[in-house]
C-alpha cells in the first residue's frame, strides 16, 4: 500500500513539473509575441503602466464595473484624478491576440465615437488596458425594459442620435483609418455612453485589420456574439466576409433599440416566440402603425420608422444587398419618403425550445455586461 501511495505521489510530482514546464513555455511564447508587437508599434502604443500602478489606480480592484468574454473591468483613478476604466484581460485566454487587437485597433484611431485607449500594462501573463471612463456605461443598460427608470431619460430622438453616432464611428473604422478595421462584435454591450450619451464603440478584442484595397478578407474562425453574427461568418455559401459583416451586426442592434428588447423573446405564455425583425417587417410592409412603446408624435414615428427600415436593410442575408455604413448614414440622415422597403430577410427565426442548439437557426441571442 505504501509503495502504491509513493508511486502516485511521485507521478503527481512529475506531472506537476511537466505542467509548470508547459506553462513556462507558453508564457515565454506569449511574452515574446506581445513584446515584439509593442516594439514594432511603438508609435501606436499609449503609456505603459506597471501592474503595481494598475493595482494602485483601481484601489486593489475594489470597484467592478462589469465583465465580458475577454476580462473584467474596474473603475480606476489616475494621479491627475481623471477617472478611467481598467480592463484586466483573462490571464489564461488566448495567445495575446486579444491584447494585440485592442492596442493595434484603438491605437490607430482618434474619433469622437471610438473609445479612447489611455494606457496598457503587460507583466508576464498579467495584462490590462486603461480606457477613458464612460459614466453612463453601456447602451445595453438603456434599451431593454424601457419602463425602468434608468431608460426613461432616453427618448426616441436620443436613441436616433446614438444610432447615427455609432454609424459614424463604424464609417471611420471602415473608411477613415489608414488601415481599415473590422470590429466583428458590434452589439449594445460594446457601445459605451459618455456624460452626454455620445456613443463610443469599444472592445476591439475580435477586430481584424486589413489593407485599404482589400474588399474581402479570409477568416480562420468565426468571430462575434451569437445573435449579431452575419450569416457569411457561419457559411461562405451566404457570401464573402467583409465590412458588410459589421453592417449586419449594426442592423441587429438598431432593431433591438427600436424594439426595446432582444430580437427574440419568449411570449407571455412561454410557448410561442416573437421574432422581432419579422414582426416589425410586416408592420412596415403593410404601412401599419408600429405600436411601439413611447411614440407620442409624428416626428418620433418618423424617426422610429426610419431606424426600422435601415435596420432591415442592414440584416439582409446576402451581403451584396446590404448598404455600406456610409449609405446607412445617408439613409438615417435623409428623408423617410425616399427610403424603399427592403426585401424580407429570409433566415428563419431562432428555435422555439429555450436552450435548443438547433442548426436550423443562425440567430440565437445572448449578451453580457461590461466594457
Amino acid at each position: 500500500m505504501d509503495l502504491l501511495m509513493n508511486s502516485r505521489l511521485l507521478m503527481d510530482a512529475v506531472l506537476g513539473v511537466e505542467r509548470r514546464k508547459i506553462g513556462w513555455i507558453q508564457n515565454a511564447k506569449y511574452n515574446v509575441k506581445v513584446e515584439m508587437f509593442l516594439k514594432n508599434h511603438e508609435f501606436l502604443a499609449p503609456k505603459r503602466y506597471s501592474y503595481a500602478q494598475v493595482e494602485m489606480m483601481t484601489n486593489s480592484f475594489k470597484s467592478k464595473l462589469g465583465q465580458g468574454g475577454f476580462g473584467t473591468v474596474y473603475k480606476g483613478v489616475l494621479g491627475n484624478q481623471n477617472l478611467v476604466a481598467v480592463k484586466v484581460l483573462n490571464e489564461l485566454k488566448g495567445d495575446g491576440e486579444d491584447f494585440i487587437n485592442e492596442v493595434a485597433s484603438v491605437g490607430r484611431t482618434s474619433h469622437v465615437n471610438i473609445v479612447g485607449l489611455i494606457g496598457f500594462c503587460v507583466e508576464g501573463r498579467k495584462k490590462a488596458l486603461i480606457y477613458e471612463f464612460m459614466p453612463n456605461g453601456s447602451l445595453e443598460r438603456f434599451i431593454y425594459n424601457r419602463d425602468s427608470s434608468s431608460s426613461s431619460q432616453l427618448g426616441w430622438e436620443k436613441l436616433y442620435q446614438i444610432a447615427v453616432g455609432i454609424a459614424r464611428g463604424l464609417e471611420y473604422l471602415h473608411r477613415g483609418c489608414s488601415t481599415r478595421i473590422l470590429h466583428f462584435d458590434i452589439k449594445p454591450h460594446n457601445i459605451l455612453l459618455d456624460d452626454d450619451f455620445c456613443p463610443k464603440i469599444s472592445d476591439f478584442g475580435l477586430a481584424k485589420l486589413f489593407r485599404e484595397k482589400e474588399s474581402k478578407i479570409s477568416m480562420s474562425h468565426m468571430r462575434g456574439t451569437p445573435g449579431y453574427i452575419a450569416p457569411e461568418l457561419f457559411s461562405r455559401n451566404f457570401g464573402e466576409v467583409s465590412h458588410k459583416s459589421d453592417v449586419y451586426s449594426y442592423g441587429m442592434m438598431i432593431l433591438e433599440m427600436v424594439g426595446g428588447r432582444k430580437n427574440n423573446e419568449v411570449g407571455v405564455d412561454h410557448t410561442s416566440e416573437i421574432y422581432f425583425p419579422h414582426w416589425i417587417y410586416k408592420k412596415v410592409e403593410l404601412h401599419e402603425e408600429l405600436g411601439l412603446h413611447g411614440i407620442v408624435c409624428d416626428d418620433e414615428n418618423m424617426i422610429v420608422r426610419k431606424m426600422t427600415i435601415v435596420g432591415l436593410w442592414c440584416i439582409q442575408t446576402n451581403p451584396l444587398n446590404r448598404p455600406t455604413i456610409s449609405r446607412v448614414l445617408e439613409m438615417l440622415e435623409g428623408d423617410l419618403a425616399s427610403l424603399e422597403i427592403p426585401p424580407k430577410p429570409y433566415l428563419s427565426s431562432p428555435p422555439r425550445r429555450v436552450g435548443s442548439t438547433s442548426t436550423n437557426s443562425l440567430l440565437p441571442y445572448c449578451s453580457s455586461n461590461g466594457y
